[in-house]
């Protein structure tokens, strides 16, 4: 066994492993932390690949940037699981069988998986052994791929928006600012002219 071979079997169990625990925790900040172990194995798995601005990438974005936000977003965030929780199992019935028609697809596609010989020596793309990695998978993505990736980015963004309207809650009892009541606001309901006689001050 190489050492190549040896590092590709520990970050790989360590990864899969750190998956399931993801969400598998009962505590949020658990399953952030076990995301970010993930996010560092799959970093040295894109390294032992020759993809070294992905394994970059992988660790200065994801773990540096977003992780840490979800971090500090779920330990900030006074949100009650145990109440999120409740309805759950209402939705069971339904996520089981969704589940159980994913696995199917996947025993089906993994079943009849053929790896034709002509697919090895074929390659969609030409790869350019003089261009380094970054200057490569930006031409591919910017110009092949472009639309798929501006689709990538507006699903990211409805997630995103999604994630903020279910875990916002209004506190009863909070004052708030109401900006389109403080716009359409008249002059007579925040001042008062009041018209006082000769010698009788305030």
């Amino acid at each position: 066994m190489t050492l190549a071979l040896l590092f590709f079997y520990v970050f790989s169990i360590i990864a899969v492993a750190s998956a399931l625990m993801v969400i598998a925790s009962r505590n949020p900040v658990h399953s952030v932390l076990f995301l970010i172990l993930c996010f560092v194995n799959a970093a040295g798995l894109f390294m032992l690949a020759g993809a070294e601005f992905l394994a970059l990438i992988l660790i200065v974005v994801y773990v540096g940037a977003v992780a840490v936000l979800f971090l500090f977003v779920t330990m900030m965030l006074d949100v009650d699981f145990a109440s999120m929780r409740q309805g759950m199992l209402q939705y069971a019935p339904v996520g089981v069988v969704i589940g159980v028609i994913l696995l199917l697809e996947l025993l089906l596609v993994g079943g009849s998986y053929v790896l034709a010989p002509s697919v090895s020596a074929s390659s969609a793309v030409p790869i350019d052994t003089a261009m380094d990695n970054t200057r490569a998978l930006g031409q591919v993505i910017y110009t092949r791929y472009v639309f798929l990736f501006q689709l990538a980015g507006g699903v990211l963004l409805v997630s995103m928006v999604g994630a903020i309207v279910l875990t916002l809650q209004h506190k009863s009892g909070v004052k708030r600012q109401n900006v389109m009541r403080q716009i359409s606001r008249k002059r007579s309901e925040g001042t008062e002219l009041v018209k006082v006689k000769s010698g009788q001050g305030v």
